[in-house]
């Protein structure tokens, strides 16, 4: 095993600062959880290039807990081992990212309703909080932070719905998509034809209305998606010949 940085030791890079340093117990569970969190909040980028050693700085341990977690995420497919052995944070292509989203439809649309009946007052105060902080994000033009507030109102959603394996597998598809979500600032961002659907799921969810909730979050999905759905088909265009119009 590599001897322990020192937690105070910082990259010399400075590009992953999406990172807190770990606790010494059970290294390799921490920081696969701290990873996992990033790449889920969208504190992690498609193609994003990662050093097992400037993560191990930023982290504060050593290189041997770090290479675990990184394989275990490769192994999920969240992380991407590309050639001479460089990991890289893993895209969606624009097929990918629309079939996942119809299984998030089904998935998230159930742990909605769920969450309508289960739902604390204190839950539905917190998710509140989440969603002022993305309006107030937005507004600063503070896209990360705006991602991050907006996955914190998903997330503590679905954790409301008190099915612990539905949740797992929610997570795990976040894995991939939320790195696909840093495209939405500024060239993306959610747009709705009336009111934002997170207002929606907060009045489902304060009248117990199971059925309303799925529906506001299956409609935050599409209304809220579909601009990042026309950026990454124009990224898949393919670019104009040279000596040709535009």
């Amino acid at each position: 095993m590599s001897a322990s940085v020192p937690p105070s030791t910082q990259p010399m890079s400075g590009e992953i600062d999406f990172l807190s340093p770990v606790g010494r117990e059970n290294l390799t569970g921490r920081v696969y959880g701290e990873l996992r969190n990033a790449l889920m909040e969208g504190r992690m980028r498609p193609g994003q290039r990662l050093k097992i050693r400037d993560l191990a700085l930023q982290l504060g341990t050593s290189e041997t807990p770090v290479r675990e977690a990184v394989m275990q995420l490769v192994r999920e497919r969240a992380l991407r081992m590309e050639q001479a052995k460089a990991i890289t944070v893993a895209g969606l292509t624009l097929a990918q990212y629309q079939e996942l989203r119809l299984v998030r439809t089904a998935l998230e649309g159930l742990a909605a309703e769920a969450a309508a009946r289960h739902i604390t007052l204190a839950e539905i105060r917190a998710l509140e909080r989440a969603h002022a902080e993305l309006v107030r994000a937005e507004a600063a033009g503070e896209g990360a932070s705006a991602i991050r507030a907006n996955w914190r109102f998903h997330h503590g959603l679905y954790r409301a719905a008190a099915m612990p394996e539905l949740l797992a597998v929610i997570e795990g598809i976040w894995l991939r998509n939320g790195p696909m979500l840093t495209y939405l600032y500024p060239d993306a961002r959610p747009t709705y034809p009336g009111r934002h659907r997170h207002l929606d799921i907060l009045d489902g969810l304060r009248a117990r209305d199971g059925a309303a909730t799925r529906a506001a979050v299956q409609a935050d999905m599409e209304e809220g998606g579909a601009g990042l759905l026309r950026h990454l088909a124009a990224m898949e265009q393919p670019a104009p010949a040279k000596g040709k119009a535009a």
